[in-house]
């Protein structure tokens, strides 16, 4: 027991140094770009309307101060942490003066919501096959499985995402294909809100779980291929122990232990395909609105989404690796 809590100890402080990091280098992104986030208000504001230089002089200087643009880059860090300890980033200049993570807590949950559920069907579908196609190498059913996992594996998620726009939009228009809700449904707790939740997450969940499922199939296929002969699966299946009982308490369990690893590594890809599903499928996640931020030159905006970002994908990574040494007795802890 203080061996696995000396390794969790361990565990914390990487995940501090990781998000410690992660924030870092996007505050420096951020701050170096050559966009300046006043002059870019100032230009939209000019176009509206016909402001006298005595305006613009006011409203830059407001600006500045308020966002702090003007003073040192080593001063606006540590300032940047100050008010990130705070949970407070300031207003965001897509929508002043809404403050960036109040933006960030109303997309969290769409994000939130697609990723769990279809990473967690990828996970599932994948490796249950996988496992099933490596313990019965010879049925037709999985070799075809393997076939269509091997066929899709390669294709990009905006290629399927454009794909199942073009089938279920326009050839075949059974489903939603923007949004993530109709308009004409008022938001609340009721089952035609909720229906309509889930009937515009359809397509989005669809395109990361046809191109997700490969990866994990074929690992878990080939890992099963090997484990099925170790002598403990042969004295098993000759002591007549139950298939079910040696897939599930043998053969997945042991190959489970990389696949956990590989789903630690994957996870900050995943959010990357995000990003490009609610683009396609125009889902308010956060995903959505880091582009919006981006492309507004709003640092406040892409700060509050990094951040949130890499603290969510790094708090993945760290349970999944707490995960190890209580599945598998083996994995050193020490």
């Amino acid at each position: 027991m203080n061996t696995y809590l000396w390794f969790v100890g361990k565990r914390i402080l990487q995940l501090l140094a990781v998000i410690f990091c992660g924030v870092s280098a996007t505050f420096l992104v951020t701050h170096l770009s050559p966009i300046d986030p006043v002059e870019q208000v100032l230009g939209r504001l000019s176009a509206r309307s016909n402001l006298s230089p005595e305006a613009i002089a006011s409203t830059r200087a407001a600006l500045t101060e308020l966002y702090g643009t003007g003073q040192p880059i080593v001063t606006q860090y540590f300032n940047f942490w100050a008010r990130l300890l705070r949970g407070d980033l300031g207003p965001s200049l897509l929508a002043f003066p809404t403050p960036s993570m109040e933006l960030v807590a109303r997309a969290l949950p769409w994000t939130l919501g697609l990723l769990t559920t279809s990473t967690l069907i990828t996970f599932i579908i994948g490796n249950l096959f996988g496992a099933l196609a490596g313990y019965n190498p010879d049925n037709r059913f999985f070799q075809a499985f393997g076939i269509v996992a091997i066929a899709v594996q390669p294709i990009p998620y905006y290629v399927v995402a454009f794909i199942l726009l073009v089938i279920f939009g326009f050839l075949w228009p059974v489903l939603p294909i923007s949004g993530g809700f109709a308009m004409d449904v008022r938001p609340g707790m009721t089952l035609t809100y909720i229906g309509s939740i889930l009937q515009h997450s359809i397509l989005p969940a669809l395109s990361l779980v046809l191109v997700g499922f490969g990866g994990w199939f074929l690992g878990m296929r080939a890992l099963v291929s090997n484990i099925v002969n170790d002598d403990y699966v042969t004295y098993a299946e000759l002591g007549g122990v139950s298939r079910r009982t040696i897939v599930d308490a043998y053969i997945i369990r042991n190959a489970m232990v990389p696949q956990l690893t590989a789903l630690a590594m994957a996870l900050g890809g995943v959010f990357s395909g995000t990003v490009i599903t609610e683009q396609v499928f125009n889902y308010p996640g956060i995903g959505s609105l880091l582009i919006d931020g981006v492309n507004y030159g709003d640092y406040s905006l892409v700060l509050a989404v990094s951040t949130v970002s890499i603290t969510a994908v790094a708090l993945a990574i760290f349970i999944v690796d707490l995960l190890h040494p209580l599945l598998d007795p083996r994995v050193r802890t020490e």
